[in-house]
C-alpha cells in the first residue's frame, strides 16, 4: 500500500499517468506482485486444509473478502493434512 501511493506520487511528478491518479508505475507494481499475493493466499489456505480455489470466495462482494479474511488469520491445523506438513512443526 505504501509502495503504490510512493509510486502514484513519483508517477504523477514524471508525468507518467495512465488516467487520472491511475499512474503507470503503481500499475506495473500491482501487477508484479499479484501471482505472488496470490500464491502465499493459497499456501496459508492449504495450512488450515482449504482448497486453493477458496480463493475465488473473493468473488462475492464485501463477504467473501471477510471470510477469507477470516481464514487468513485462522491457526495452521496441528497435523499433516493432504497438503503436507504443518509448518510450525517442520522446523525442528
Amino acid at each position: 500500500m505504501i509502495w503504490e501511493i510512493a509510486l502514484t506520487v513519483i508517477g504523477a511528478v514524471a508525468g507518467l499517468e495512465l488516467a487520472e491518479g491511475a499512474g503507470i508505475l503503481s500499475t506495473l507494481f500491482s501487477l508484479l506482485i499479484i501471482i505472488p499475493g496470490l500464491s502465499l493466499t493459497v499456501r496459508r489456505l492449504h495450512d488450515i486444509g482449504k482448497s486453493g480455489w477458496w480463493v475465488l470466495i473473493t468473488l462475492i462482494p464485501l463477504v467473501g473478502a471477510i471470510i477469507l479474511l477470516v481464514f487468513t488469520v485462522k491457526d495452521s491445523e496441528p497435523s499433516s493434512n493432504e497438503y503436507g506438513m504443518n509448518p510450525k512443526t517442520a522446523v525442528s
